[in-house]
C-alpha cells in the first residue's frame, strides 16, 4: 500500500507538466492563429487603403478634365491620368486604412505608372506571453489605367475673303467641332454645346496590382 502511494505521488508531477505542456501548445496554436488572422486584417486595410487612394486620383482626373473641356489642348494631363493631387488621395488611403482597423505606415505615389503603394500596420498586436506583442504588417498596390484616347479638332484655315462692304455688320463666329474620344471599344461624342464627359468608369481603369494579370 506504502508503495502504491509513493508511485502516485512520484506521477503527480509528471502530470502536472504533461497537462501545462499540452496548454502551452494550445494557447500557442491560438497565438498563431490569431496572428493569421491580423495578418488577413492587416492585408484587408491595405488593398482597401490603396484602392482608396487611386479611386480618389481617378474622380480628381474626371471632375478636372471637366474643368477644360472645352480645349481639347489641355486635355493630355487628364487623357494620361497624370493631373492628379497625390497628397489628397493619400489622406482617402488613411481613413480607409483606419476603417479596417489599420493605421496607416505609408502611401507613396508609384514611379513610371499611375497609382499607389500602401502599407499598413495593425492597431492590435498578437504575441507568446514573455514575449513582445507584434503587429501585422501588409502592402498592396492600386494602379490607374487610362482608358480613352482622342484626336484633337483640326483647327480650320482661315479663308480669303473679300472685304466685306459693311464693316459694321457683325461676323458669325464659327461654331466648334464636336470632339470623338474612344474609350476601350466604345466611341464618345463631346458636343462643344453640351459637353458631357464618360463616368469616372468609364475613362479610367482602377485595379490591384497583379489583378488580371
Amino acid at each position: 500500500m506504502a508503495g502504491s502511494q509513493r508511485d502516485s505521488g512520484q506521477a503527480f508531477p509528471v502530470y502536472i507538466a504533461v497537462v501545462a505542456a499540452l496548454l502551452f501548445l494550445a494557447f500557442a496554436y491560438f497565438v498563431v492563429g490569431q496572428a493569421g488572422v491580423l495578418r488577413n486584417s492587416a492585408q484587408t486595410a491595405a488593398d482597401a487603403a490603396a484602392l482608396a487612394a487611386a479611386e480618389d486620383a481617378r474622380t480628381q482626373l474626371r471632375e478636372g478634365w471637366l474643368d477644360v473641356i472645352l480645349d481639347p489642348g489641355q486635355w493630355d494631363a487628364f487623357v494620361k491620368g497624370t493631373a492628379y493631387d497625390s497628397s489628397s488621395a493619400c489622406q482617402q488611403a488613411a481613413v480607409f486604412a483606419a476603417k479596417n482597423d489599420g493605421a496607416r505606415g505609408d502611401c507613396v505615389p508609384l514611379v513610371g505608372q499611375q497609382g499607389f503603394s500602401v502599407t499598413v500596420r495593425t492597431q492590435e498586436g498578437v504575441g507568446l506571453p514573455g514575449t513582445e506583442a507584434r503587429n501585422a504588417v501588409a502592402s498592396a498596390t492600386a494602379v490607374i489605367e487610362a482608358k480613352c484616347s482622342f484626336t484633337p479638332p483640326v483647327e480650320p484655315e482661315p479663308e480669303e475673303s473679300e472685304p466685306d462692304p459693311d464693316p459694321t455688320e457683325p461676323q458669325e463666329e464659327p461654331e466648334p467641332d464636336p470632339i470623338g474620344l474612344t474609350c476601350g471599344d466604345e466611341a464618345w461624342t463631346i458636343d462643344p454645346d453640351d459637353p458631357v464627359l464618360p463616368s469616372a468608369v468609364d475613362l479610367f481603369t482602377v485595379r490591384l496590382a497583379g489583378d488580371d494579370e
